[in-house]
């Protein structure tokens, strides 16, 4: 089968910096994998530097072994300057740590209209963990402002409209969704040979 290359190009650079990340390079066929080169490369050159590397709201400098290939797990912008300090990176920042995942909070400034400066908390994790870290923040603390939600929106309904909002109806996505994580996950551990 030949490689459709601009078909690749297209779709790499149609891919947030996370599932770029999520790929593994050394899967990739030498074509492919020159694409990649070229769209991480395109990206370092216009991804902002960091203002400070930070694990809370000192200044302290703090260098890990992983950040080269961290990946953003929540971020949140600053609204009251450059040096003010969101509680909600911190608390995920604190709520990867005690899953035992490594974490790191990040200052960054993004370009704004005309003079204007954005400033942004990053909580980064290694990337190999992006996934694991992303269901940890659900689970621990968004699915509760969720099922609130859920809630709030099912007491709205009559008795009638309630008897037909079954979940597996009203998040189908969410439960195809599950089906085929586990079924690549199976696939996978089949084509390795390390099926139980």
């Amino acid at each position: 089968m030949q490689l459709d290359i601009e078909f690749l190009r297209q779709h790499y650079a149609a891919m947030s910096d996370e599932e770029l990340r999520e790929i593994n390079r050394e899967d990739l066929v030498e074509a492919a994998r020159r694409i990649y080169d070229d769209e991480i490369e395109g990206r370092k050159a216009s991804v902002p530097a960091p203002v400070r590397r930070s694990s809370g709201p000192k200044d302290e400098e703090v260098e890990l072994d992983w950040l080269d290939d961290a990946a953003e797990a929540y971020s949140n912008y600053v609204t009251r300057g450059r040096d003010s300090y969101s509680a909600e990176v911190a608390q995920a920042r604190d709520v990867l740590e005690a899953a035992g995942i490594p974490a790191h909070m990040e200052l960054y400034e993004e370009p704004g209209a005309e003079g204007e400066q954005r400033f942004r908390w990053r909580v980064l994790v290694p990337g190999r963990l992006i996934h694991r870290a992303t269901s940890v923040l659900d689970r621990d603390i968004f699915n509760a402002e969720f099922e609130a939600q859920w809630k709030a929106h099912l007491e709205m309904l009559s008795d009638e409209e309630l008897r037909v909002m079954e979940p597996q109806y009203a998040f189908c996505g969410l439960y195809d969704r599950l089906e085929r994580i586990d079924r690549a996950y199976d696939e996978e551990l089949q084509r390795r040979g390390l099926e139980e």
